[in-house]
């Protein structure tokens, strides 16, 4: 038959969910393989990728992912046969990039917001010519026809003129990528497995407190901070699926985080839930590994209502922010008591709030990367309670509290009074007053930047308590 006539046959198949099967992809399996080749056509080349699927296996085609990818070429629009047009290639690539996560797709809304992502990281720089206008009297299948270009063209305006955010919660390429079956990824991005940052920052209160509760000569413990590392990233990432099953309908309307799986649909608020209930019990299994067990177990209990409250509070307060250092710094408490069943004030409450204040200069910065969405969707932060004018003088305070409560906690335990602590405590504030002084608020890479760079200054603590201790 004629190449054309090949060309319809493969797009009726491709818009016929009943056909687009294993059923189907026997059929284009028998078109040979070296015509795929040598013609131009880019439903050729569709076919091309399409005959790779079968060979990735059977459990790819799931309803929902087969009717996704059907909605996918009946609505996004394909040169003629024989044409040459630059979007092909970009829609062969969009097609390499969907067809290994299709099982993922619960809904069209997931896959849209995929292709929303594949073009912000792969499409070419806008065309500067003017667009011509829409008709509106089109029908509601035209507009569709366009909408992978133009959400191109739209994200990309705003990254070349930095009017939104140019960075987002999935990763061009992680090991949740190559090291996890597709089924487990959206699981992982929704415990934020592919971001170690805010696991680090939940952990390094946990480390201070157990340095400071050393004995003068001797190293922390290091099978009881193999328990808070566990616990960290086990609750932690907990804590993110909470975050999200709250926010998963303001997370759409957000430009870093509309990819988020709940947000984008690849997981349902089901899915989430028996997630969550694993986690917290994976959670309790390490609360119940820790010495003086009943102590510590009450003691890390109280933390969570603080852990479910944190989402909700950017609807009521100006100082969400505050709440997240409240959460986030609970540790302060847990390594003292796991060492002697009890806490000593002098010590754990200068050691807290130093941990809050530190929190409130690295998340107001890093809420600055929301503040425009924020303020459309009737969100409060620190970040737009402040402002820019005294974000900074703010975060300066912050920062300065910080350092005094570093101090004032390792001079009351007594273990730590060597002069490599005090060094290493200013080396730490330093990095802070650094971090306030180059932020640029309306350049969310230089925020990225300067937020994940805490994961230094937390190390820089903990090793100043530790060698104070051995040292002293």
């Amino acid at each position: 038959q004629s190449y054309c006539n090949r060309c319809i046959v493969t797009r009726m198949l491709m818009m016929n969910t009943n056909l687009l099967g294993f059923r189907g992809i026997r059929f284009l399996k028998c078109i040979p393989a070296n015509s795929l080749a040598n013609r131009s056509c880019s439903r050729f080349k569709y076919v091309a990728v399409l005959r790779n699927l079968h060979q990735r296996g059977k459990n790819h085609h799931s309803p929902a992912s087969v009717s996704c990818l059907s909605y996918y070429f009946s609505t996004t629009s394909t040169p003629s046969c024989g044409g040459s047009n630059g979007s092909c290639e970009e829609r062969l690539q969009g097609l390499s990039y969907v067809i290994p996560r299709l099982h993922t797709f619960t809904n069209r809304q997931s896959l849209n917001n995929l292709l929303r992502t594949f073009a912000t990281k792969t499409s070419p720089p806008p065309k500067t010519e003017k667009q011509p206008p829409q008709n509106h009297s089109k029908s509601k299948q035209s507009s569709e026809n366009v909408q992978f270009e133009s959400i191109t063209r739209t994200e990309n305006h705003e990254k070349d003129n930095n009017t939104g955010p140019t960075t987002d919660d999935t990763s061009p390429r992680s090991w949740v990528d190559t090291a996890l079956p597709i089924s487990f990824q959206p699981y992982a991005r929704l415990a934020r497995m592919d971001k170690p940052i805010g696991t680090m920052l939940l952990l390094w209160p946990c480390f201070w407190s157990t340095a400071l509760a050393t004995p003068p000569s001797s190293l922390p413990d290091f099978e009881l901070l193999a328990l808070f590392g566990a616990g960290a990233f086990i609750m932690r990432g907990a804590g993110c699926t909470i975050n999200d099953m709250w926010d998963s309908d303001f997370d759409k309307s957000v430009a870093r985080t509309k990819t988020r799986p709940l947000a984008s649909g690849q997981l349902s608020h089901k899915q989430a839930t028996g997630f969550l209930a694993l986690q917290l019990a994976s959670g309790l299994g390490v609360l119940v590994s820790l010495p003086h067990t009943w102590y510590c177990f009450q003691l890390g209990a109280a933390s969570l209502p603080l852990v479910i409250a944190y989402p909700l509070m950017k609807r009521y307060t100006n100082w969400p922010q505050l709440v997240l250092g409240m959460t986030f710094n609970w540790g302060a408490f847990m390594g003292w008591a796991a060492t002697h069943g009890s806490l000593d004030a002098n010590v754990v409450g200068p050691l807290y709030v130093s941990g809050i204040a530190w929190t409130l200069v690295y998340d107001t910065l890093y809420a600055h990367q929301d503040k425009k969405d924020d303020a459309k969707l009737g969100l409060k932060s620190t970040a737009l309670h402040f402002g820019e004018e005294y974000t900074k003088p703010i975060l300066y305070g912050f920062s300065t509290i910080s350092w005094l409560g570093w101090n004032l906690a390792g001079l009351a335990s007594m273990s730590t009074t060597h002069p490599l602590f005090f060094l290493g405590t200013t080396a730490a504030w330093s990095h802070l007053l650094w971090q306030i002084r180059t932020a640029d608020l309306n350049d969310s890479q230089n925020l990225a930047t300067r937020f994940k760079s805490n994961n230094t200054v937390g190390a820089i603590v903990f090793g100043s308590m530790a060698a104070g201790t051995m040292l002293s």
